[in-house]
């Protein structure tokens, strides 16, 4: 019996993903990074990476992100569901992601993450967007406070 609320409250927040697909072997589940632009999520992947394969071969899967503050009360959730492309690499929205999660100037930027882990430049890096079928918002921020929201 929880409530809606504006999926923009959490997809303009650095919060982690999770990002659902269907392999061979059944439901995988990986944390991602995303940027929300032109109605979109917008994931990092790679060219050899497992959840781009699996995608490749059956491109539905879902989305969920989930704020969970349990001192304060808070508990919100957003789903997203629908069939997602592979995208080319475009260093600029690399940039954006980057600044989003690690910080808008970039030379506070830790050097060894960014030339071993997130490379920019690496011609195996794609984009799993996902323009959703089907949205999901679930506020149920009244499991400590009772009928009251702990979060408006």
């Amino acid at each position: 019996m929880g409530h809606s609320f504006d999926p923009d409250v959490l997809l303009e927040r650095p919060l982690m993903a999770t990002l659902s697909t269907i392999g061979p072997s059944g439901p995988c589940n990986a944390p991602v990074w995303y940027v929300w632009e032109d109605n979109a999520l917008w994931m990092l992947g790679s060219d050899t990476g497992s959840s781009v394969r699996r995608l490749r071969e059956d491109p539905r899967c879902a989305v969920e992100i989930v704020d969970y503050q349990n001192a304060a009360g808070i508990l919100l959730h957003l789903g997203f569901r629908g069939s997602a492309s592979i995208e080319p690499s475009c260093p600029a929205r690399f940039r954006r992601l980057l600044s989003r999660y690690l910080d808008p100037e970039e030379a506070s930027w830790n050097p060894w993450f960014i030339e071993t882990v997130a490379r920019m430049d690496d011609p195996d890096n794609r984009w799993i967007r996902l323009a959703p079928e089907s949205t999901f918002t679930n506020n149920v921020s009244y499991f400590r406070s009772g009928p009251n929201l702990a979060w408006p």
